[in-house]
């Protein structure tokens, strides 16, 4: 009798409870959907957006193979950067002072320039050298080649861009081995394994789970940097297109807009990669709270 009574008092309290009110967040709630309100009826009440003549040009030819050759710069260059970033991490942990120190220049001089500057230099590597032979010093030459013919707008706008970002993702990396518990390595070790097997089976497959969400930062950056290849330069990215029809129309306000949904379209489905590289290595690592609704006691259970 006495627990049946305790229990309607716990009953008619939960009920008669009343939740604490958050006036502040209908105000801001408010104030949002007012600046949107605003911003989009400007959008619409403007006609000197010129909306009719970005959907002209949104899906114009030159601007979608300036949309393809921004994807394949940015891809390029990344898949080189990162390639390059490891073996820098690598080299920058290793025993060998020469290899340390030539892996801390390379991350100091490419870190240290500006971006646009390496790619005008890499721009002019023909006007330095004109020609590029291989032979014995001060001996018989076995072949040369023009620069020009090698060094082309494509190829210099994607060395430009991996080196630039490998001596940046460099760190990353390092920083990903660097968290990886020591003791596994040394575990590794008692069971016989190399340095190689070491990297590759134990401390990569780890250190990605931390490395891949800084990479897919770099990679949306990478996509919006390759607006700087005219330096080189590279008349084929997005940024080059669309410039070249506002000149050539005297309207660059709706090809900015076009540009920008272009970039914003792209942004989006690196993002929905990038979650879905993050979900497959954070297998085993994700954790969510479930309630026993009998007991009331919150349980961890790993997923």
């Amino acid at each position: 009798m006495f627990r049946k009574k305790q229990e309607e008092i716990e009953i008619e309290g939960r009920i008669n409870a009343v939740p604490v009110s958050h006036p502040g967040r209908i105000v801001g709630v408010l104030a949002v959907l007012l600046v949107v309100a605003v911003v989009i009826s400007d959008l619409f009440a403007n006609p000197n957006y010129r909306f009719d003549v970005v959907g002209e040009y949104l899906f114009n030819p030159r601007i979608l193979s300036g949309v393809m050759w921004t994807f394949i710069l940015t891809a390029s260059s990344m898949v080189i950067g990162v390639v390059l970033s490891m073996v820098l991490a690598i080299m920058r942990q290793s025993d060998n002072y020469v290899l340390r120190g030539t892996s801390w220049f390379f991350i100091w001089f490419f870190r240290g320039t500006p971006v646009y500057m390496q790619l005008v230099f890499w721009g002019l590597v023909g006007v330095l050298y004109p020609k590029i032979a291989l032979g014995i010093p001060f001996g018989p030459t076995f072949f040369e080649f023009s620069t020009a013919e090698i060094f082309t707008g494509g190829v210099a706008a994607v060395l430009g861009l991996s080196l630039n970002e490998s001596a940046y993702m460099s760190e990353i990396v390092r920083a990903g081995f660097q968290a990886v518990d020591p003791g596994q390595a040394e575990a590794g070790k008692t069971l016989g394994m190399s340095r190689q097997q070491i990297m590759l089976r134990i401390t990569l497959p780890q250190a990605m789970r931390i490395i891949v969400p800084p990479i897919g930062n770099e990679t949306i950056s990478m996509l919006k940097t390759t607006s700087l290849v005219l330096a080189v330069p590279f008349a084929a990215d997005l940024m080059y297109v669309t410039d070249a029809i506002a000149g050539r129309t005297f309207l660059p306000i709706p090809l900015l807009i076009v540009g920008g949904i272009w970039y914003l379209s792209c942004t989006s489905v690196l993002m929905v990669i990038q979650a879905r590289v993050e979900r497959y290595f954070g297998k085993g690592h994700d954790s969510k709270v479930q309630v026993d609704k009998n007991a009331n006691i919150e349980v961890t259970a790993s997923v």
